[in-house]
């Protein structure tokens, strides 16, 4: 038996003793994913305990490095752990954007001490993090941002606002960009800062969106403190560090049509399209609707193989240039924008419920997630954004 054959059985036998039953299920609509923090004991305790036991063996990181409390595991290693969960269906034990975006920034850019402090906290679950990025006059135009700190010696007084930051009301540490010199030009006197969101000084206010959920929320900082030794990179060199940030970001956020959408999800398109416009030979009815699933389908494919090589590259130590995350997010989110817009017009006059009788679960489901994927192409830069980094960095364009 080959050293991966022999990892495969140890992994098998430690996730059918490990692995609860309940997280081997789909989400139902009503359960969300495990985001950890200091305030999970108010969330699922099954939840929680999965991610604790994956956690201990750095397997909520896998690829990481064992030093700071990841898996340590070898590119190959990590994908027989993927297929494994995959085969008993087990849910990821942990969504955090610290492991999303933080963390491999941190591993990248930060200081020993800074890794050694906040690195193991993330695989852990136990820090939940959000991100303090855009501020109501700071949109695509993010370098215009306002929120300042002070230097106060030991440590940094910040006043200003943040807003769409996704779980601020249960998050207890913000990753945030803040002016630290308000005379230098925009892009330059901007610095990266690690705040405690668990202070006096801070406050936020849920946004209620129109799908009805409220994941986005406004932040303000009151004299809020943050201290000198959570600086990330250099004084006033922050925005270099948020772009090798937003690269991790917008590589995730254009993978978002490749996640599992629950047990409320509806059936895979041609089947969905079969059912609601009928057959002819065997084939969707309406010619139209059957070209649309047709390009559709073949360009989630293309973009899933994509992704698939760019993730083997990454893992082989390879990293993810400005072009290839601006890419992925550009056509990720466009196509989920494309895919909603398309179930909604397979299910015509179903798709028009909100509540009540006379709708199924995943029809209601398919018109928040239509209404919510309209934000796709605006978080975490524009599609405009991400044009013109790729028409700079990959074409070569003039300005």
């Amino acid at each position: 038996m080959s050293d991966l054959e022999s990892f495969r059985a140890e992994v098998r036998d430690w996730l059918e003793k490990n692995c609860p039953p309940e997280m081997r299920t789909p989400y139902d609509g009503q359960t969300q994913s495990y985001w950890g923090g200091r305030k999970r004991h108010e969330q699922d305790p099954i939840a929680r305990g999965w991610c604790e036991r994956m956690a201990e063996r750095g397997w909520t990181a896998p690829t990481w490095p064992r030093e700071y409390g990841g898996g340590g595991l070898s590119r190959a290693e990590a994908r027989v752990l993927e297929q494994e969960m995959a085969r008993i269906h087990a849910r990821p034990p942990l969504a955090s954007i610290g492991l999303m975006m933080l963390g491999p920034m941190l591993l990248e850019t930060g200081t020993e001490e800074q890794k050694r402090e906040h690195v193991p906290p993330i695989v852990k679950g136990e820090i939940k993090w959000c991100q303090g990025y855009s501020e109501p006059g700071a949109g695509s135009d993010l370098a215009s941002l306002q929120t300042r700190a002070e230097d106060r010696g030991d440590h940094f007084i910040v006043n200003g606002q943040k807003i769409w930051t996704s779980g601020a009301d249960t998050a207890d540490m913000i990753f945030c960009l803040v002016r630290t010199d308000p005379e230098a030009p925009k892009h330059d006197g901007i610095s990266f800062l690690l705040i405690d969101m668990d202070q006096p000084g801070v406050t936020t206010s849920p946004i209620r969106l129109i799908s009805g959920s409220s994941p986005f929320c406004q932040t303000f900082f009151s004299d809020a403190r943050a201290e000198k030794r959570d600086l990330i990179g250099t004084l006033n060199g922050g925005w270099t560090v948020a772009k090798r940030l937003l690269q991790f970001e917008r590589q995730g956020i254009g993978n978002m049509g490749n996640r599992n959408p629950g047990a409320n999800a509806p059936p895979p398109l041609p089947e969905l399209a079969k059912r609601y416009c009928g057959t002819r030979d065997g084939r969707i009815a309406d010619p139209l609707i059957r070209d649309r699933v047709a390009r559709l389908e073949m360009q989630q494919q293309a973009i899933q193989k994509t992704m698939a090589r760019s993730g083997d590259e990454a893992k082989a130590g390879q990293n993810v240039s400005a072009a290839t995350s601006s890419s992925f997010k550009l056509i990720g989110t466009e196509c989920n924008q494309a895919k909603f817009d398309l179930m909604t017009s397979i299910l015509g006059a179903q798709s028009l419920g909100w509540e009540g009788d006379g709708f199924e679960a995943y029809e209601l489901e398919t018109t928040r997630q239509w209404l919510r994927s309209f934000a796709n192409t605006i978080e975490g830069g524009t599609s405009e954004v991400q044009l013109n980094i790729i028409a700079k960095r990959v074409l070569g364009l003039p300005d």
